[in-house]
């Protein structure tokens, strides 16, 4: 294999990933679209972007991660959050129902690409320093998503800090190819589960 060769390999390596993750995040948009129309806003614990589990550290345990796999964003009432400089607050109070969207390219349990969608519910926190849903997100889907328990259509989560439960639905991410797939096989299903809680 020549250096000419390797090179190019790259760069069409480097560019399919960045097409992937445009693709991702419009995906993602267009699923905020949808939701704000029935009252939801886009969670942002730390601006407006994803909880991904990336990595920059040296240590070779780390370096796997120096890719994002999986990308994750919540969405919230509008009447359930407020903002402050850039950031949404969504306070810890009972009742509390968020909507989700994962978007995993590839993980420890499963190798397809798949969108798990849903709904969390009983979300509860044990720690007087978690006082935002947003820590939620950056705690549980950054560094503890392979400890959620998923069986078929529900899910659930607990460790010394905090414990929720989900309705949640699973597809393949290439099954979705327009906006009325966008809407029948994810925001739709969301806003059901939601409305039946």
């Amino acid at each position: 294999m020549t250096i000419a060769h390797l090179e190019t390999q790259t760069t069409n390596a480097l560019d399919f990933l960045q097409k992937l993750f445009f693709e991702i995040s419009y995906l993602i948009k267009e699923v905020e679209g949808l939701l704000q129309h029935e009252g939801f806003r886009i969670g942002k614990p730390s601006g407006y972007g994803v909880t991904s589990g990336k990595s920059t550290g040296l240590e070779a345990v780390n370096v796997e991660s120096w890719l994002s796999k999986s990308f994750t964003v919540f969405f919230v009432a509008s009447d359930d959050c407020t903002d402050y400089k850039g950031q949404t607050i969504t306070d810890f109070k009972d009742g509390l129902k968020v909507l989700f969207l994962d978007i995993e390219l590839q993980g420890r349990k499963t190798k397809v690409p798949t969108i798990t969608a849903g709904m969390l519910y009983n979300i509860r926190t044990k720690r007087p320093d978690f006082t935002k849903f947003e820590q939620v997100m950056n705690h549980v889907f950054f560094y503890y998503r392979d400890k959620i328990s998923v069986s078929r259509d529900s899910l659930k989560y607990e460790d010394s800090y905090l414990a929720f439960e989900g309705k949640v639905h699973s597809l393949p991410l290439f099954a979705v190819q327009s906006t009325e797939d966008v809407l029948q096989k994810i925001v739709t299903p969301m806003l059901t589960e939601y409305g039946n809680r």
